[in-house]
């Protein structure tokens, strides 16, 4: 299977995660089972990460467990994601200014800590990997988090213009 491939369905299943409620969008998944999708997930994701990042030893026993603890509160701003998504399905049909502005404010939030959190974890990083394995991690985390975005954007309908 091709690293393209791979992105693809790690992206589906996160992207059917984090949509879960939206309208129109994925169908929820029973609680029992989530906890073994999200294993799936991390699972893969990682497989996809050792197998592009192609550390040596001493390289994976100090990137792993930053690596970990990265993905954690990765994890907590993607929820955070799926809440504002199912907000805007919920107040869709019905959305007033105050809605519309507040749910544009966690949006813009949430983009500002995903950009936090990256360069607070830059160093951390740079510590454990040479700077080339840095930047080929960061692109793969990129290139998911695009796809990601892209795969929600085009399942989320527009806002209704104002009456």
């Amino acid at each position: 299977m091709t690293v393209a491939k791979k992105v693809l369905m790690v992206v589906r299943i996160l992207g059917a995660i984090m949509v879960t409620g939206a309208p129109g969008i994925a169908q929820e998944k029973p609680a029992d089972n989530m906890q073994l999708v999200l294993e799936k997930i991390r699972a893969d994701k990682k497989l996809l990460v050792a197998e592009n990042l192609q550390l040596t030893e001493a390289e994976a026993k100090a990137f792993w467990p930053i690596y970990s603890r990265y993905q954690d509160e990765l994890f907590l701003l993607r929820t955070r994601t799926a809440k504002l998504i199912t907000d805007y399905a919920v107040a869709y049909d019905q959305m007033s200014n105050a809605t519309a502005k507040k749910l544009l404010d966690e949006s813009m939030t949430i983009e500002a800590l995903g950009l936090k959190l990256r360069q607070a974890y830059l160093p951390k990083f740079r510590g454990v990997l040479p700077e080339v394995k840095v930047v080929r991690y960061y692109q793969i985390e990129n290139k998911i988090h695009a796809a990601l975005a892209y795969e929600i954007g085009a399942k989320i309908p527009l806002m209704k213009p104002a009456k």
